[in-house]
Parts: structure tokens; sequence; C-alpha cells
């Protein structure tokens, strides 16, 4: 797994609302890169919607929030539209972003949780294993803002 301090790679993926290219929001924005198992899934469901519940928090620090995973761009679209997902999921099948930044590989499910926070400068200042509270990923943005 990638560290803080680090510089997050850039990569261009499809996702639920098109292409995306990392590189595009460097220097303008910060970037949360949420990396999770897969669609459908309990844990995957619900840290996702507390993103989408949380819209305007982010909002707050301009921050873009990317969910990542190797499931197909269909599967994500069908996931998105039924919980009312309004940022991209990256479908990320040939695992190429998740080799970027050093994700693990889970046994059953696939690809480890991770959580990135990467600051408008393209730096990453979190990096975190696991579920991660909304509260400490905003915290990590407010952060970085604060710089």
């Amino acid at each position: 797994m990638l560290a803080i301090g680090q510089q997050a790679p850039s990569f261009n993926a499809e996702s639920t609302q098109g292409p995306l290219h990392l590189s595009d929001y460097f220097g303008k924005q910060p970037v949360v890169l949420i990396f999770y198992p897969k669609d459908e899934t309990p844990i995957c469901t619900k840290q996702l919607c507390a993103v989408r519940d949380s819209k305007t928090k982010y909002a707050e620090y301009n921050a873009l929030v990317v969910g990542v995973n190797p499931g197909s761009l269909a599967e994500h679209k069908q996931f998105s539209q039924k919980f009312r997902y309004d940022f991209p999921l990256i479908s990320d099948q040939g695992d190429q972003v998740r080799h970027l930044y050093d994700v693990g590989k889970m046994f059953l499910l696939g690809q480890q949780r991770c959580v990135f926070v990467i600051d408008k400068d393209g730096i990453i200042v979190y990096a975190k294993k696991g579920n991660r509270p909304t509260a400490e990923i905003l915290n990590a943005l407010k952060l970085q803002q604060t710089k």
C-alpha cells in the first residue's frame, strides 16, 4: 500500500460517469479513492452509502470521491443506480489501479478495502486499510486544506 507523502500515481479508467483521468484533478481539487472488494455486498454497500449520505460534507472540501474495484462497468452502473451513488465507480478489471496503489488482494473477496486521500497537489495525505469512518476521512481533507 502506498504511503503518506508519496506522489499519487495518475491513471485513466472507465467509470460510471465516463472516462476518468486522475491527472485532470491534480492542481485543482483533492480526491478520495475508496478501494472496496465487491458491489452488492453488505459492508461495501454500507461504506459507499455513507459517502452518498455525506455528499455535502465532502463538497465543503471540493473533494472528488471515487470508488474502485474490479467489477465490470455494467455491474457498477447497476449498483450505482440502485443506491443512487452520484460519484464515479471505476471498473478496474485489469487491476491496473489496484497495482499502482499497491492495494493487496484478499483470498475470497478480491482486493483489500483501503482509502486514500490525495491532496490537490497530487500527494497522498491519508492512506488506511478498512472501512474508515467518514469523520476520519473528512478530517484528513480538513488538515490538507489548512496547509
